[in-house]
């Protein structure tokens, strides 16, 4: 039986392509165990994760399953100088999700900043939380910044500055 959640509504309800993919429910928690799960390199199953500022804003941050963001960097882009990661219950409050399939788009209210790691713009396609553990979105980096309003920028090259992305019109080929 297919599993059709809201992510996959508002995907459908914008047009965009995707594949959905399944794996056990058993695997261990994960964007890397994902990955392995379903044949992919670490790099293109994305980490959601949800930083909180001092303003206080909250931002969702993708990176790749095996990267690590760069705080200066974020803070940079973000423009703010006191950042954290948001606790679990937060995370599920401002989500309406729990940690570990958090899908990157039809929950936000409007407003709310999205950034995309430049490194998984450069990806063929991405795998993305659906909502469900054991349910995986696949999509490409342009359909996931049309589908997210995201910003791109270098959040985890520690030797390059953050580059952010203005112009998309021809970032993607």
């Amino acid at each position: 039986m297919t599993v059709i959640l809201p992510a996959h509504e508002f995907l459908d309800s914008l047009g965009i392509q995707y594949k959905r993919l399944s794996f056990p429910p058993s695997t261990e928690k994960g964007a890397a165990h994902v990955a392995a799960a379903l044949g992919f390199n670490e790099r293109q199953m994305v980490k959601t994760l949800i930083f909180e500022t001092d303003t206080p804003e909250f931002a969702l941050v993708m990176v790749g399953a095996d990267q690590n963001v760069v705080s200066g960097h974020l803070k940079k882009v973000l423009g703010s100088r006191n950042i954290k990661m948001a606790a679990p219950d937060v995370v599920l409050q401002v989500t309406g999700y729990v940690i570990g399939s958090i899908p990157p788009f039809h929950w936000q209210p409007e407003g709310f900043r999205t950034v995309l790691d430049e490194s998984l713009a450069k990806q063929e396609l991405l795998g993305v939380g659906a909502g469900q553990w054991g349910e995986e979105i696949m999509i490409s980096p342009h359909d996931l910044v049309k589908a997210t309003n995201a910003i791109i920028a270098n959040l985890t090259d520690k030797e390059s500055s953050v580059n952010m992305v203005k112009d998309l019109r021809n970032y993607f080929c």
